[in-house]
């Protein structure tokens, strides 16, 4: 009985030291660097997220684009839980202890949708490139105007729904993963385009690093100017700051 209080004991210790308090993530270390899991938007189409899993790839990283259910319209929070299974078996085959998201679109509220269910413990980074976190005025009047032709998901991305309310209140952010929001201010899907915006994020509009840049909310993973952001936001050590000074390089 002893021996069975005393090794209790260890246990907790080591989940205390792992965690610093109740559902905070002991963050993960930022100079190794695991695979990378790539998110659909809404509609769930992968093609233009494949090509920058491509180029993940040709840097030397392991990536792979989810394929979410019914074409990213079904419940989001459903689809966190296709995320979580994709962690879990990438992890389970690279033997790394944590991944990086890239969340395209809706894709950047499921992967915030999976990090605050417990899927903190697992990730480095996460990168969301025009995310509706606050929601987009689209979906709000698809889902007054047309509630037929407005699924779930699509409900659940009008700003003020019940799913953001409870997404974005109190920290946008969860301690563990380091956070970067990148997006366009040309955004004619995600209404206003700063909805985008994520507090306690490093907040990277592509026109503050080129003004002169015209990538719509389509191209966002097509341009070769956010590739190059995004290869830059998952590279070892902290995310950086980025601005006109790396215009040239970086296009």
């Amino acid at each position: 009985m002893i021996a069975l209080v005393l090794a209790g004991a260890v246990v907790l210790g080591v989940v205390l030291v792992q965690r610093t308090s109740a559902g905070e993530a002991e963050p993960a270390a930022q100079d190794r660097l695991g695979p990378v899991l790539l998110v659909p938007g809404y509609g769930g189409a992968t093609g233009a997220l494949q090509t920058l899993a491509d180029r993940l790839a040709a840097s030397g990283r392991d990536a792979t684009v989810v394929d979410l259910p019914g074409d990213g319209t079904v419940d989001l929070a459903a689809a966190a839980d296709v995320l979580d299974a994709a962690a879990t078996a990438v992890l389970a085959r690279t033997g790394d202890p944590a991944v990086d998201v890239v969340g395209y679109s809706a894709g950047g509220v499921v992967a915030r949708l999976w990090i605050a269910d417990g899927g903190a413990d697992v990730v480095r980074r996460v990168v969301t490139l025009g995310s509706p976190h606050h929601g987009t005025e689209l979906a709000g009047l698809a889902a007054s105007l047309a509630p037929s032709q407005c699924p779930v998901a699509c409900r659940q991305l009008a700003p003020g729904s019940e799913l953001l309310a409870a997404l974005n209140d109190g920290d946008e952010t969860p301690a563990g993963p380091s956070w970067v929001s990148i997006w366009t201010t040309l955004d004619r899907t995600v209404t206003p385009p700063d909805s985008a915006r994520l507090d306690g994020a490093l907040e990277l509009p592509v026109q503050s690093v080129c003004a002169d840049s015209r990538v719509g909310h389509g191209e966002l993973p097509r341009d070769r100017l956010v590739q190059q952001m995004v290869l830059a936001e998952l590279a070892a050590g902290a995310p950086v700051e980025l601005g006109p000074a790396d215009c040239a390089r970086l296009s």
